[in-house]
């Protein structure tokens, strides 16, 4: 009896020790897993990167109008922004982390089919493909990033983050320098790179499905907003203002930017491509900037800075001469990159306990207004000229003046971090 009772007493430290030691796991930052997420990032984006890239290459082999372009970039972008937040609600009740490499089996598909695609219609199935891949790769490799953050939510976000930005600089280089050279079957090349995501992202989801948060998902019951519910109305509504801003202004960029240079500066294809990835090699730089920076000031002033603070760039941006062009990219790249680390932790610590949700809406409507813009902006460009529509987009940024109605939902606490 009593060396049964002895033996429960000598239990009970040792249990204890071993419950703090989980936690201790829990709460430390794990840098190979945000390394391998990031890797990931990196590989799905520069895949996605590619469709953009040979904008002008398929323009000119499927005689495609600029609104018809723009459809490609609806395709693919609605598909995921329709998808993403969907996928986000239903994984914070049941974690999927195999999702992970059959969502990158997706794109590995879409990619296949665009390089023999023989009409316009099979490239929008093909760009449907990629869509519905990022649909389930963002919302659950955004919850392996916080997972993984260690308490340091910002830095985690802009690890992963800065993966896929850097992803997307790398694509126009491939495409300059290997798919406009070869052509479009050239495309199918890029599946090695699909294949070797797989592979990570299936380790990434074993650490996953062992993580403490996946078991406890089904019964844990997510803590409480601190503000009413009309007040976090206010927040997410600002908070898509500002991404609207952010991403309807990255529209302008991404899907027309090479046009742009090539119709004002008279570029060829691959040296506007060169352009463009000087550009989206700023928005990594900006990326890594946001997260460590919010998580030390306060997110809401790199939320301030990062929008209103790029509006005088973009507003001289269609004055200026080639060299001031690259100069002013460069700028808008890095400052306005490092809005949205900030502005998707700041939703998930608005609305606690649903990081998948937030994570599928915020990413779903980015990718959503990515979509829309292209096709707006492709639209008044054939009605206009690409020369107007950078001076319309370029007061896009004024809109960062909504920051000052969101709350403080840090307090002292960020700030002392």
């Amino acid at each position: 009896m009593e060396s049964s009772l002895d033996k429960n007493v000598a239990a009970r430290p040792a249990a204890a020790a071993a419950v703090q030691q989980a936690a201790k796991a829990v709460q430390r930052t794990v840098y190979p897993v945000l390394g391998a997420i990031s890797f990931s990032h990196l590989l799905n984006d520069m895949i996605q990167s590619l469709i953009l890239a040979i904008y002008p290459m398929l323009k000119d082999n499927f005689s495609l109008s600029f609104t018809q372009i723009g459809l490609i970039t609806l395709t693919y972008q609605i598909t995921a922004s329709l998808l993403q937040p969907l996928v986000g609600i239903y994984t914070d009740k049941h974690p999927k982390p195999y999702s992970l490499p059959v969502g990158m089996g997706f794109t590995l598909c879409g990619l296949l089919l665009m390089s023999v695609a023989p009409s316009f219609g099979v490239l929008l199935v093909a760009a449907a493909l990629v869509g519905c891949g990022s649909s389930v790769f963002h919302p659950e490799s955004s919850r392996v990033a916080r997972m993984a953050s260690g308490g340091r939510h910002g830095l985690a976000q802009s690890l992963f983050q800065v993966g896929g930005n850097a992803g997307s600089s790398l694509g126009p280089l491939l495409a300059a320098a290997i798919i406009i050279p070869h052509g479009q079957h050239s495309i199918a090349w890029f599946s090695a790179a699909a294949l070797v995501g797989i592979v990570v992202l299936a380790q990434i989801s074993r650490w996953y499905s062992q993580h403490p948060a996946t078991k406890k998902a089904r019964s844990a019951q997510a803590p409480r907003a601190a503000l009413s519910r009309g007040r976090v109305a206010l927040a997410m509504s600002v908070l898509v203002m500002l991404v609207f801003s952010k991403y309807f202004y990255l529209a302008s960029i991404n899907s027309y930017f090479t046009f742009y240079l090539i119709d004002r500066f008279h570029l060829p294809i691959q040296a506007a491509q060169i352009h463009l990835f000087v550009f989206l090699a700023a928005v990594a730089a900006g990326t890594i900037i946001g997260g460590p920076v919010g998580d030390r000031i306060g997110r809401k002033y790199v939320i301030w800075v990062s929008i209103l603070g790029v509006a005088p760039f973009t507003l001289l941006l269609p004055y200026a001469n080639l060299f001031w062009t690259t100069v002013l990219t460069i700028v808008i790249g890095v400052v306005l990159a490092s809005a949205f680390s900030a502005i998707l932790v700041y939703a998930q610590e608005l609305i606690p306990g649903k990081v998948g949700m937030v994570a599928g809406l915020f990413f779903g409507f980015a990718f959503g207004l990515g979509g829309v813009g292209a096709a707006v902006l492709g639209q008044l460009a054939d009605a206009t000229s690409i020369a107007f529509v950078y001076k319309v987009c370029s007061f896009l940024p004024l809109l960062g003046v909504l920051t000052v109605f969101l709350p403080d939902v840090e307090g002292k606490k960020a700030k002392a971090a």
